[in-house]
């Protein structure tokens, strides 16, 4: 079974820990929300599970379909079968679109598919997300729109088809036809056996995604997991009944303004 698992895991960035301790398991077909506050670790825990190396793992274990992640790096746990759809992604001048695309689904199989296998593929993916074709020439999210760059990660995520997809925030800059458009392709995959873990603050993804379960991070921990009525009252409360109702104090994050998806793409180029 590829069950996601995260026992006690602490993650520090730049020496301020926030992750505090989440115990977390997606089981395989699990289509899971994950709620909480801005600034209390939805993000990092997105990044410490994907390898990123600014966010230190101090204690705590993750392991992906029985395997012991923490010792691979990025790429291997891509091609294990994790996905990460970030909340900023990057521009990445120089480097063609389809080119991307075309390496990154090579490298997960024994041999380079046909230069016409690989074209009609993109271009049914282009069709299924109502991007022009034309934009497969152009470099890497160079000069997209927010929305564009949002239906380029889902792009991404129809051409590698992952067993688990991590998105963050994939809904935040789409009007409703395009999110429209994001949220048929997610259910697409999930019908076909992907799991999911979702970030939104929107209740109208959640609306066309049907999550089966929704988890609740505060201060860094995981603090409920329960079903899909979390969704609507968190929509329609907020956060402040799980201070009175758990006596959990939210704390206030700080502002952090670099971007997690240029820091990501900086440090891949240097290496």
């Amino acid at each position: 079974m590829k069950n996601l698992v995260i026992k006690n895991l602490h993650v520090n960035v730049e020496g301020k820990e926030i992750l505090k301790g989440v115990n977390l398991t997606i089981n395989e077909g699990d289509n899971v929300a994950l709620l909480g506050p801005n600034g209390h670790g939805k993000s990092t825990l997105f990044m410490a599970i994907m390898g990123h190396p600014k966010y230190k793992i101090t204690e705590g274990s993750i392991t992906f379909d029985n395997k012991d992640i923490l010792n691979m790096s990025t790429d291997e746990r891509s091609k294990l079968g994790l996905f990460l759809g970030l909340q900023n992604p990057s521009e990445v001048p120089g480097v063609n679109n389809s080119d991307f695309l075309k390496n990154i689904m090579n490298v997960r199989r024994e041999k380079p598919m046909t230069l016409f296998t690989f074209y009609k593929e993109l271009e049914n993916s282009y069709k299924e997300m109502g991007i022009p074709f034309e934009m497969a020439n152009r470099n890497l999210n160079e000069g997209f729109s927010g929305g564009e760059k949002k239906r380029n990660e889902i792009l991404q995520m129809n051409l590698l088809n992952p067993s688990l997809s991590m998105l963050d925030e994939i809904d935040s800059g789409l009007d409703v036809d395009a999110i429209n458009v994001v949220a048929n392709a997610i259910n697409k995959k999930h019908q076909n056996g992907m799991s999911l873990l979702v970030i939104s603050h929107y209740a109208r993804l959640f609306d066309l995604i049907h999550p089966n379960r929704a988890v609740i991070m505060v201060n860094g921990k995981i603090v409920l997991d329960g079903d899909a009525t979390l969704i609507k009252r968190v929509d329609k409360e907020g956060y402040e009944w799980i201070k009175n109702e758990l006596g959990i104090e939210i704390t206030k994050p700080e502002i952090n303004k670099k971007s997690i998806g240029v820091c990501a793409t900086k440090v891949a180029m240097k290496k």
